[in-house]
């Protein structure tokens, strides 16, 4: 499938995929110089790039996990949600969850983007529902961890 992707500007770099097998796509940091992210700190990072996600699409963005695991930073969204339709810039909302500001440098990969296909549904308002088992239990309610 082909993604049409816009540079925004002359130093932001494409995504790329880190192996063969890889479903989500690197997405990089745009900037001048390194950014701070202090601890419990959010801090919006540019890619300065736009994309045309296909119709039918969303662009999902996940954390790094090497990125979140080693240095505490992930989006502080948890997972962002870029729809079709949206044609401005790319930013990463990065959340610093560790104990120890972390610089964030220009060019380093900030998270992934995974591009799935979706249904959209139409809702409709009922009296009642269909039955089951587990009926309205909530968390935990399984019994299992």
């Amino acid at each position: 499938m082909e993604v049409k992707i816009k540079k925004l500007s002359p130093d932001a770099q494409i995504p790329t995929y880190g192996s063969d097998f890889s479903a989500g796509a690197d997405l990089y940091a745009l900037g001048e110089a390194g950014v701070v992210v202090d601890v419990g700190q959010t801090v919006l990072i540019r890619t300065g790039i736009a994309m045309e996600i296909p119709e039918g699409y969303v662009g999902l963005v996940f954390a790094r996990s090497g990125l979140a695991s080693k240095r505490g930073l992930a989006p502080a969204n948890k997972v962002g949600v870029i729809d079709s339709d949206y044609r401005g810039e790319i930013m990463v909302a990065l959340h610093n969850h560790g104990d120890a500001p972390q610089t964030v440098a220009s060019g380093e990969r900030i998270a992934q983007i995974a591009l799935i296909p979706f249904l959209k549904a139409e809702f409709s308002l009922t009296e009642s529902l269909t039955d089951t088992t587990r009926g309205t239990g909530g968390f935990g309610s399984t019994g299992r961890a």
